[in-house]
């Protein structure tokens, strides 16, 4: 076993490294950037070097001062953990080439992996069903096209070097393909590039199903499936283990058609073989295809511990030492299920559009594993992945599990950014989610119902009224001889409450009164106990009540401020301005493209809220901006007609 490690990641993944390999006796050694100086693995971890300014090409993505960390620390092996170098095959090399062990595959088998034409070449030889598609190398506009009607409509266009739903697109007829063919090609050269798509017949009811595997460089073993078909943006937001619906038949051949899959290249290390399954007529063996291999560890890895009782880092840190591995397909047992929820910061209906902000206010609720790179205090930063937690539930069966999950959502307290949370928690409480029929595009039907803002209940409001007036700690100061003194709180809409006694307050509503008690174990409201919980910032009150409540704070003195329609359009976040679409006096109509920011490893197409002409354009291509800043400014209309 390895005496020390460094891990070439930041966030919760440097965070679950460090825990594995401190149960382990090995020290470790973190690396970060001047954004995360004060960083929880920075904390957690025995040794911590410096690597450079916050954007990942200046820190995360620089290979040669990584290895530098870990050679001039004495480490014996480098954990890429997953995104940035760990799918790197250049960086693999590099590694090794220092005399270092790099913890994961080698760069051969994640070159064979790394393109998706040439892995599914490999796959069909390998006797792992593919979807059927062109994955040839001519890429010419119309031998693509020629293509896409012998596979029948409708298609997917997918980038070659993809991933993340970047240059992907479906195509329902031929009159759209050159479109939507130009397009994908244009946002793969930006993210990856390379232009190279392949065409794909697209799955009416997909299910992404993925094996987890792990091999030894000779051998692979399979530790069973997770469904990861809980999708937005073909990014992942809730995944379970072992999939719902799956049959033995059909678990057996996905677990045998993963270890061929792995062992055609040499596999060595944690690896997730991703199907696409078509679940129009239920799970059948003969319905999945190959889509994909992630050489790393997977996000979603600890639902497969949850279920198996294996520790994947373990088992990584054991085999890139030397040892064998751990144990034989035959050892192998599913035990319950489990599930885990991404919690972003985030703004759900705005698009799932990444925030950032501090948290002021960071609570889990019980019950629940939690996997995190952040504290209370911390910010999410404008750099990296807007993450907060991983929430994991496991249980004797999926209904306790989701069950589980549930609660831990509902428990858990986030305060000083915007999140998904409430999204997350719709979820778990999905009829059809919770029957087990998913499938892909469950979230696009329903995502109007999923983001439905719930209002308040009385009993939250009552409550911020009371944290409003200072009062949430129960304690009031004054005095009146002969009646309750009621007063106004400044609050929308107005509301007044008058202290009845010792931790007792009614709150006077339009929707009528309350009685507020203060008893030992929190607020009870109308008899009933409430468990809620305040957080108050300096612009807004939060009360966590099953779900978290935010009720903007009023200043009595405060100036009403000028209602938008400047037709400013606003960076809604820090970031990178990719492009600029338009130019002054030119005329726009409502919800055109002005720009593109970059942020948070996303990018985010700016619309024209209104129709009009262009006044101003405020910023250009390769600006750096801060969150707010004025980007396009379209004429007023007595400016237009001028």
């Amino acid at each position: 076993m390895f005496q020390k490690i460094l891990i070439a990641n930041r966030g919760e993944i440097a965070c679950r490294v460090i825990d594995t390999a401190r149960r382990l006796g090995v020290a470790t050694v973190a690396v970060y950037s001047d954004a995360d100086r004060a960083a929880r693995h920075v904390a957690m971890a025995d040794e911590a070097v410096h690597i450079g300014s916050p954007a990942p090409k200046d820190s995360y993505l620089r290979g040669e001062a990584i290895i530098a960390a870990a050679l001039a620390t004495g480490a014996q092996a480098i954990h890429p953990g997953y995104g940035f170098l760990s799918e790197n095959p250049e960086f693999v090399d590099a590694v090794q080439a220092a005399g270092l062990t790099f913890i994961g595959p080698s760069g051969d088998a994640i070159r064979a992996m790394g393109l998706k034409d040439a892995a599914k070449a490999l796959m069909t030889k390998a006797g792992v069903p593919v979807v059927p598609g062109y994955h040839g190398e001519n890429q010419d506009p119309e031998h693509l096209s020629g293509a896409a009607d012998a596979v029948g409509y409708p298609v997917l266009i997918k980038a070659v070097a993809g991933g993340g739903g970047k240059g992907m697109r479906r195509v329902d007829r031929p009159a759209d393909f050159a479109a939507a063919l130009a397009s994908a090609q244009g946002e793969a050269t930006t993210a990856f590039g390379n232009p190279a798509v392949l065409i794909e017949k697209y799955v009416e009811k997909p299910r992404h199903i993925e094996v987890q595997v792990f091999g030894d460089g000779k051998t692979a073993v399979h530790l069973f499936e997770r469904d990861c078909s809980l999708q937005r943006r073909h990014q992942k937001v809730i995944e379970e283990a072992p999939a719902p619906g799956m049959t033995e038949e059909m678990r057996a051949a996905m677990g045998q058609a993963a270890v061929r899959a792995a062992e055609a290249i040499g596999y060595s290390g944690a690896g997730t073989i991703e199907f696409i399954v078509d679940a129009s007529e239920g799970l059948r063996a003969d319905r999945f295809w190959f889509m994909e291999m992630n050489t790393r560890l997977q996000v979603e890895h600890p639902v497969t511990e949850a279920i198996t009782g294996v520790d994947l880092v373990e088992w990584q840190l054991r085999v890139a030492s030397g040892e064998a591995l751990p144990a034989r397909q035959e050892d192998l047992r599913i035990t319950g299920h489990a599930f885990e929820a991404r919690l972003y910061a985030e703004d759900v209906p705005a698009g799932f559009l990444p925030a950032t902000g501090r948290l002021a206010h960071l609570r889990f609720g019980p019950g629940a594993r939690i996997e995190t790179g952040v504290r209370p205090g911390d910010a999410i930063s404008p750099w990296y992945d807007p993450m907060i937690a991983k929430v994991v539930t496991h249980g004797p069966t999926r209904a306790a599990a989701l069950n589980a999950l549930a609660r831990a959502l509902d428990e858990t307290q986030v305060a000083g950014t915007t999140t998904n949370i409430g999204f997350l928690a719709a979820l778990a409480r999905h009829k059809g989610f919770a029957a087990g029929d998913v499938d892909t595009g469950l979230i696009a039907r329903d995502l109007d119902a999923l983001v439905a803002e719930e209002a308040p209940p009385p009993a939250a409001r009552a409550l911020a009224v009371i944290a409003a007036a200072g009062l949430q700690d129960g304690t009031a100061s004054g005095f009146t001889l002969w009646a309750p003194l009621a007063r106004q709180v400044p609050f929308d809409p107005p509301a007044r409450i008058a202290v009845t006694g010792p931790g007792r307050i009614t709150v006077m509503l339009e929707e009528g009164d309350f009685d507020c008690a203060l008893h030992p174990d929190g607020w009870w409201v109308d008899g009933v106990k409430t468990g809620a919980a305040f957080h108050i910032g300096a612009e807004d009150i939060t009360v966590f009540l099953r779900r978290a409540y935010r009720f903007a704070r009023i200043d009595p003195l405060a100036r009403a401020s000028r209602g938008s329609g400047s037709g400013l359009t606003l960076a809604p976040m820090p970031g990178l301005v990719k492009a600029v679409f338009v130019a002054a006096g030119e005329e726009v109509a409502e919800g055109a493209p002005l720009a593109v920011l970059e942020a948070m490893k996303m990018e985010h197409t700016l619309l024209a809220e209104r129709a009009g002409t262009v006044a101003e354009v405020l910023a250009a291509p390769g600006d750096q901006v801060e969150a707010g800043a004025a980007l396009i400014r379209l004429a007023e209309e007595s400016e237009a007609a001028a």
